[in-house]
């Protein structure tokens, strides 16, 4: 048998090239510590356990931990169910159980959370295989049994140890190397991230007994992981929003970390350009609302990240954890839901959430492959106003059409909404091909996905270019007048000459939203359009009032003089598009001559603010 594996281990260096490479990040005869050796190392659950009985905010992460170990010990154990083409549910529920349940063993010592863990591990690793098709799904699965049997290795049974470290190698190291399925390596974006992490936890777990292939696929992840880690630059803005952010930045800290613990080095990782600010990024991407700034394929849930610990360590920040001390003042029973939480536990080891500062910056912008501009009035005000203002490119992976867009808290409400993703099976199942990224691609079809659906503009009702891309060209960040303002022109090719937005929040009371507009040759009719959740009722004079739990605020139209403010429905136009009940779109529509300059100016005012009755021109706004 051992033979047989050997030759087949061979067979897999030639056919895929892995033997033979230059190590170039590890030595060849690289020592490796005893287990446990990933992420957290024997010894260390005392200081976790002292932290957990100094600190309230740690024994509450500490009890949903083992509260939902609990629960798992009454859950049938996993099952092989595929969901159209993914595993991937079973793959993160798997990661969930065994994370917890070998993180409540080695601070409890109750043997029932090792009993249920070894169960959970012989079972998946009994499945016929982890889908390779959709090589996500191997390597979250990967990942939660390499943990498992990482942390509990002197634990296990002798007999089921030989068929998880099997499971590991032949359902998951192995399929990596297969050309077939390793296309992420040469990805740019989460894929990359998730795969690498979750290989390499593999590799760190069997290391002893597959020193040659573990030691390559390492080094092959050190060298694969600095394609996404580029997209950071230059200062830490995620492409693909965050949700993705959530994703794939959480698995790559998760492979920094555990290369750091067992080597003594990330190899100069984390000294990517803006990837150590990135988590300033994700902090001020959620509005005074709670809710995240949505834009591309995300949700609007914001909540404790466990890897802005491992941020808040390494810049030796506390008020990157500003928001999660936040969530832990209220109901900790959805932090179970996050499957990487024990993670919180290791990387906060050695701080207090009580030293969690105030955030001072109230504007941040990221350039990037796709830029945002993040302000708000207030860290502290639940009332205060919050804006969230895109620009970038719809090419970007899991991009929208939503150049422009933006979304507009105040007084606890979001009243200028993105509407996010749609589920992908819903669409899949459906036979729409979502992940084309050409103009004509069947992906700009989807209603949520095209800029008609989003608070942007929109010219004769057709499509933003994929091809176009706009940076934040200017800010300001006085606390009377911060602003961003962005060129959009190109996404509206063959339309316009030119077409500027900017949006400020003013006198830390309203939003102004300005676009400068220079039709083309040939006319057009521009569509100024905000989605949002709130009620609509049209009054005269080019303004809108709106009203959601009781709250108003008040859509006025500075310019053009008379416009016309109307609604359009958000039923979407065709059967496999998500229903969006409780939603509409405000603005108005104006029809611009050939060659014509014209402003559109927006004021969006929350109950009990005053606003002036100008706005100066984009030119003026940096001399604010």
């Amino acid at each position: 048998m051992i033979k047989t594996s050997f030759i087949f281990i061979i067979s897999l260096f030639c056919i895929f090239g892995v033997s033979g490479q230059q190590l170039s990040y590890l030595k060849p005869n690289v020592s490796m510590p005893a287990h446990p050796r990933i992420l957290w190392a024997k010894g260390e659950e005392k200081k976790i356990l002292d932290n957990i009985a100094a600190d309230k905010n740690w024994a509450r992460i500490h009890q949903v931990i083992i509260d939902e170990s609990n629960r798992m010990l009454a859950e049938p154990t996993l099952e092989r169910i595929q969901i159209g083409r993914r595993l991937l549910a079973t793959s993160r529920e798997c990661i969930s159980r065994v994370f917890y349940l070998s993180y409540a063993y080695r601070t409890t010592n109750d043997k029932k959370y090792l009993a249920r863990a070894e169960q959970e591990l012989l079972k998946v690793s009994q499945f016929s295989d982890w889908n390779p098709s959709h090589f996500l799904d191997v390597a979250e699965m990967t990942m939660g049994v390499a943990i498992g049997y990482d942390w509990l290795y002197y634990d296990l049974q002798a007999s089921s140890k030989d068929v998880i470290k099997d499971a590991i190698l032949k359902k998951g190291i192995e399929p990596s190397l297969d050309s077939r399925y390793n296309s992420w390596l040469k990805a740019s974006h989460n894929w990359n991230q998730v795969c690498n992490a979750g290989i390499s936890y593999g590799a760190l777990a069997i290391f002893e007994d597959h020193t040659a292939l573990a030691t390559q696929i390492i080094d092959r992840a050190i060298g694969s992981i600095r394609l996404p880690m580029q997209d950071y630059k230059p200062e830490g803005a995620y492409p693909e929003g965050y949700s993705y952010w959530g994703y794939g930045t959480s698995f790559n800290v998760m492979f920094l970390s555990a290369v750091q613990q067992v080597f003594g080095s990330d190899f100069d990782l984390s000294a990517a350009p803006g990837f150590l600010k990135t988590a300033g990024y994700f902090q001020q991407m959620v509005g005074s609302s709670g809710k995240n700034f949505n834009y591309s394929d995300a949700g609007n849930g914001a909540g404790l990240s466990p890897a802005m610990f491992w941020f808040a360590h390494r810049n030796k920040d506390n008020s990157l954890l500003f928001n999660e001390k936040n969530y832990l003042q209220g109901d900790t029973r959805s932090l179970g839901r996050d499957r990487l939480l024990p993670a919180a536990m290791i990387w906060g080891k050695n701080m207090s959430l009580d030293n969690a500062t105030t955030p001072k910056q109230l504007i941040w912008v990221g350039q990037g492959k796709n830029p945002v501009a993040l302000m708000r009035t207030s860290w502290t005000n639940p009332n205060a106003i919050y804006v969230g203002f895109k620009a970038g490119s719809p090419s970007v992976n899991h991009g929208h059409m939503d150049v422009g867009s933006f979304v507009m808290d105040a007084n606890g409400e979001r009243w200028s909404m993105d509407f996010g993703m749609q589920e992908y099976e819903s669409l899949e199942s459906k036979g729409v091909k979502i992940w084309g990224r050409e103009q004509d691609a069947e992906r700009w079809q989807v209603y949520r996905y095209n800029n008609l659906a989003h608070s942007t503009l929109s010219f004769d009702g057709e499509f933003q270019r994929v091809e176009g891309y706009a940076a934040i060209d200017h800010w300001t960040d006085k606390p009377g007048f911060l602003s961003a303002n962005s060129d959009i022109s190109v996404v509206y090719k063959n339309k316009v000459q030119q077409a500027l937005r900017g949006v400020a929040i003013i006198k830390g009371q309203y939003v102004a939203v300005r676009d400068e507009i220079t039709s083309a040759k040939q006319a057009t009719t521009v569509r100024w359009a905000m989605l949002t959740p709130a009620e609509v009722s049209l009054e005269k004079d080019g303004t809108a009032t709106l009203v959601q739990k009781g709250k108003k605020m008040q859509l006025k139209v500075l310019e053009p003089a008379g416009a016309s403010i109307k609604t359009w429905s958000t039923v979407p136009p065709h059967d496999y598009d998500a229903p969006n009940p409780g939603t509409t779109l405000v603005g108005f529509e104006v029809a611009l001559p050939a060659n014509t300059t014209a402003a559109l100016t927006v004021l969006l005012i929350p109950e009990g603010a005053k606003a002036d009755k100008s706005v100066r021109p984009l030119k003026d706004w940096n001399k604010q």
